[in-house]
Parts: C-alpha cells; structure tokens; sequence
C-alpha cells in the first residue's frame, strides 16, 4: 500500500472530488426513489421526503469521508 507521499497528484484529486459527487448524487437518489414510491403509494410528500433523507445522508457519507481522509497518514 503506498504512503501518502507516494501518491500521485491525479490520486490525490479523484479522492477529494469524490466529496462533490456524493451529495448531488444522494440527493437525486432519493428523489427518484421517492417519485417510485409516489408512483406505488400515491403519496404526493413522499418525493419531498427522499430528497431530504438524501440530503441527510449525503452529509453524513462527506462528513464520513472527509473524517477518513484526515486520519490516513
């Protein structure tokens, strides 16, 4: 496994522009999986509601990360 100084630059840049993926991609995962679930249930909220569970959860999975990322020597 190569030390952080090893590393090169371009792996350096994909692991931190990992953190501006997750929350956009969160976020329309739960809408979509809300507008099935509208579509199943006939729930008008329930798109509203994925979207916020995946803003949640996107914040948590960055938070998560950016945590990982700074305890790796």
């Amino acid at each position: 496994m190569p030390k952080k100084k090893d590393e090169s630059a371009l792996v350096t840049v994909l692991r931190y522009s990992e953190i501006g993926f997750i929350i956009p991609a969160s976020i329309l995962l739960g809408y979509i999986i809300g507008k099935i679930l509208e579509h199943w249930l006939h729930r008008s909220w329930l798109p509203i509601a994925g979207v916020l569970f995946g803003v949640v959860a996107g914040f948590i999975s960055m938070i998560r990360l950016a945590l990982r990322s700074e305890d790796e020597p």
